[in-house]
């Protein structure tokens, strides 16, 4: 539900649009992933071997990897944490309206200065409320328009009607990109436009916020050419991370819960 695919696939297209088009307007960006999976966790594992695997192929071309690069940090923790959240520019907050409880990682992220691109989720909504939608990203659908088209969804009308999205979701099956025969990648294709009984094709909303999420991310590559501007935005976050202080927290709750 945390949508890195949806990163991944973004991260995708954006390469081969760069290949189409080698003078194209385009702010460089390193894209900087941390993850583990559990065990048995098949469809995690399979979402972690295509980001290496998109990595792979940016990084080695030297078409585009001068502006655009690709870091999957192994076996990240919180000593990572500690150097990334500093680092940061732009805090990919992504999941599907209504699946995120609230992580602490976007407010980490604001503290240092991160502009968010996020959904209307979890932690998101406390963010965009104390620094202003304007000095951050909003984008995708929103939980009750989901919640509305859950029954009827149908993402492979995304997938036909875009030819971005066809040609980003189709080289998963692609040869250039290598699964080391686990068919991890079919596993993923097949998640989003194949459904069979007991599995709905893209529970989490991939390719319906996919054009949102893009048109986000174009945006933030225009912002961020305005150094004052951006500057603005980065501080206004920091000037209003208060309230996800633990000295606000725990003075609410001796105030309001424990009456002390």
């Amino acid at each position: 539900y945390k949508r890195q695919l949806l990163n991944a696939l973004q991260i995708l297209d954006l390469y081969f649009r760069m290949k189409r088009n080698p003078d194209i307007e385009y702010t460089p960006k390193t894209f900087i992933f941390g993850a583990k999976a559990a065990p048995g966790y098949f469809r995690a594992k399979a979402i972690i071997k295509f980001i290496n695997e998109v990595a792979r192929l940016i990084n080695e071309d030297p078409e585009v990897n001068s502006r655009l690069q690709v870091v999957f940090v192994e076996n990240y923790n919180v000593s990572y944490g500690e150097k990334l959240f500093p680092a940061a520019d732009v805090s990919e907050q992504i999941s599907t309206a209504g699946k995120e409880a609230s992580g602490t990682g976007n407010m980490k992220f604001m503290m240092n200065g991160a502009v968010t691109i996020g959904t209307l989720d979890g932690a998101n909504v406390e963010i965009f409320r104390e620094a202003g939608l304007e000095n951050n990203y909003l984008f995708g659908a929103k939980t009750e328009e989901l919640a509305e088209i859950f029954d009827s969804y149908n993402p492979v009308e995304y997938y036909m009607k875009d030819p971005d999205i066809k040609k980003a979701v189709d080289f998963l099956m692609d040869e250039k990109l290598d699964d080391d025969g686990t068919y991890m990648l079919l596993e993923i294709y097949k998640s989003l436009i194949d459904p069979h009984p007991g599995h709905k094709a893209d529970r989490y909303f991939v390719l319906k916020d996919f054009e949102s999420y893009k048109k986000a991310q174009q945006q933030i590559g225009k912002d961020y050419t305005d150094r004052r501007g951006w500057a603005r935005k980065c501080l206004i976050n920091i000037a209003n991370c208060g309230k996800f202080s633990s000295d606000r927290t725990i003075r609410d709750y001796a105030e309001g819960i424990w009456k002390i």
